[in-house]
């Protein structure tokens, strides 16, 4: 597993989002983006996650930051996390793991004893010119905005 770190351009993603909107890294142009990739929707870390993003979603956009969540779920499941928790953010849904892959959060971990592939909880925020800024992977689910911010 590559991921990409600070420093590196990143890579141009094209997926379709909950809505089944096709969402491109360039549609974010001059903006700064939090890229943030999770296992699964509607886990209770990842809804911790996307909760606590949801709840100062108000001040990224102050600060000029747009976010977008990634994870390997269909776009009905991301459709159903983002209604149930009320999300004000896309949520892409990468089946095909075009964009988990192009960051390099794919691979191997171990949970319980058990080894597998899966996404890493990995969150990425990028400049507006591309540029990744900053990579948080170990990532607090419960005060993650406080991370980025």
């Amino acid at each position: 597993m590559k991921t990409l770190k600070a420093g590196d351009k990143a890579p141009n993603f094209e997926a379709k989002d909950h809505q089944g909107i096709v969402r491109k890294l360039r549609d974010y142009k001059g903006k700064k983006l939090v890229v943030f990739f999770y296992p699964k929707a509607s886990t209770p870390g990842c809804t911790a996650e996307a909760c606590n993003l949801r709840d100062n979603y108000h001040t990224f956009q102050s600060q000029g930051y747009e976010i977008l969540g990634v994870s390997a779920d269909s776009e009905k499941r991301q459709q159903n996390f983002v209604t149930k928790y009320d999300l004000p953010f896309p949520l892409l849904a990468d089946e095909n793991h075009n964009v988990i892959n192009g960051f390099g959060v794919w691979g191997p971990k171990k949970f319980m004893g058990r080894e597998y592939d899966g996404i890493h909880r990995t969150t990425f925020v990028i400049d507006v010119e591309g540029t990744i800024e900053q990579v948080i992977s170990k990532v607090k689910t419960k005060d993650h905005a406080a991370q980025i911010l």
